[in-house]
């Protein structure tokens, strides 16, 4: 199950060196986190090398989705995107063999990425501190469920007990329901974006110090960090705990709130007294406009939100999307349509931007991927290849940058080490 030769496209833009440059990363990562990490740093300009075992490869090629709904390993959506710009190599690292070579590639790499459970790198004998006296320069940048220190280092985990941890599900979904998960591994791609930026961090303290150090990112940490920016402080700093708002906006003013409308859904917020006075002209004299239970915004929006919302659902529905954007964009009211995921890939600011960019890769043929959200002027983010196919350049990093012959490689692959 190994192939060393896969078509790719290339979209880097001519002349434009990326800002990590130089750089090499050996990626030892599985799933969603490290390569997420490396990922982002590869479209940065560094070399990133991903390790995947001979046989089962990374877990990420089994999950999907894959077109037409029929499993490929070679056609996992989520495999493809979490490892643009990388080159794929398969070793077993669990070998003394698998470990003697990696040993070598890290002589000349700058980074070790990894994600693995501890028990595999203690096992293997790949922690910081069994490295940092053999490897000076080297940053080991290791993704966990809860970090490589403390009483829970060698529990594994998921995006399910990173949120529960962090305090984030507690806080999402409706007040009267049980709590919530965010979906699609979004604790572990932040954990990607969140291990990718300390790297870049611990790279420059390098070039400072001339010495690499441990970079240790918990993914609960992260979602505790970016998602939880009002239960948690709201508990640290008063003692209350917030609740969960559904489809409301927990800090605000009524209207602010997610509405149904004729085509969808679309979501309304009018924080200013100006911009609530417009609304209120919008949808024409009412009734209720005269009851002084509803000149009371925050209790509207805090004490009975459905009750509040009720009386602007009618209008709502009577209208589609694009006429009440129209509405409140002439009117300056802050409002937005929720888009659909056709909505998103057709939307005019994004394709102005060149956000949707276009792979081909072997077997999984072309599709559109989301590009980098950012844009620097002097070192582009590139688009320089797509996912590597399982041991797609073994011959490429063993025999020719390791100056591993055939014969040893034959050996290597009989016995299923590459």
């Amino acid at each position: 199950m190994s192939a060393e030769s896969s078509e790719t496209t290339s979209t880097a833009p001519a002349g434009i060196e990326g800002a990590l440059r130089g750089v090499r990363v050996i990626e030892w990562g599985n799933l969603v986190s490290a390569p997420f990490c490396g990922k982002v740093l590869g479209e940065l300009g560094a070399d990133v090398i991903k390790i995947e075992h001979p046989v089962s490869g990374d877990e990420g090629r089994y999950l999907g989705p894959f077109p037409d709904n029929v499993p490929h390993p070679e056609k996992s959506g989520l495999f493809l995107f979490a490892n643009l710009n990388k080159r794929g190599i398969t070793l077993d690292v669990g070998t003394d063999s698998g470990r003697r070579i990696l040993e070598r590639m890290l002589e000349t790499a700058d980074v070790l990425l990894e994600n693995q459970p501890l028990s595999q790198i203690e096992g293997t004998g790949f922690t910081y501190e069994s490295l940092k006296h053999r490897y000076p320069q080297l940053v080991v940048t290791s993704i966990s469920p809860y970090g490589r220190t403390g009483p829970y280092r060698a529990y594994q985990g998921t995006d399910l007990t990173a949120n529960a941890m962090s305090g984030l599900s507690f806080g999402t979904g409706h007040p009267h329901r049980e709590p919530l998960t965010t979906p699609v591994h979004q604790a572990s791609y932040l954990a990607g974006v969140g291990a990718a930026f300390a790297t870049v961090i611990a790279l420059l303290g390098r070039d400072m110090t001339g010495r690499g150090q441990s970079v240790d990112v918990a993914e609960a940490q992260v979602i505790g960090t970016l998602l939880t920016g009002y239960h948690l402080p709201t508990y640290i700093y008063r003692g209350v705990a917030g609740f969960r708002s559904g489809n409301r906006m927990r800090l605000g003013l009524f209207p602010n709130c997610v509405l149904p409308c004729r085509d969808g859904y679309i979501c309304i917020d009018a924080p200013q007294m100006a911009q609530y006075q417009r609304f209120l002209d919008l949808l024409g004299e009412q009734e209720w406009m005269e009851n002084p239970r509803y000149r009371d915004r925050r209790a509207m929006s805090d004490q009975y939100p459905e009750e509040a919302e009720s009386l602007i659902a009618p209008w709502f529905m009577e209208r589609t999307k694009q006429e009440i954007l129209e509405a409140c964009l002439a009117n300056r009211i802050p409002c937005v349509p929720v888009y659909t995921f056709e909505e998103t890939l057709r939307d005019p600011q994004l394709n102005a931007r060149d956000y949707f960019q276009e792979v081909s890769s072997g077997q999984a043929g072309t599709f559109q991927v989301p590009g980098p959200p950012y844009r620097l002027a002097k070192t582009a983010a590139r688009l320089v290849r797509a996912a590597p196919s399982l041991g797609q350049h073994n011959q490429e990093v063993f025999g020719q940058e390791l100056g591993l012959d055939s014969e040893t490689m034959d050996r290597l692959r009989t016995d299923r080490i590459i």
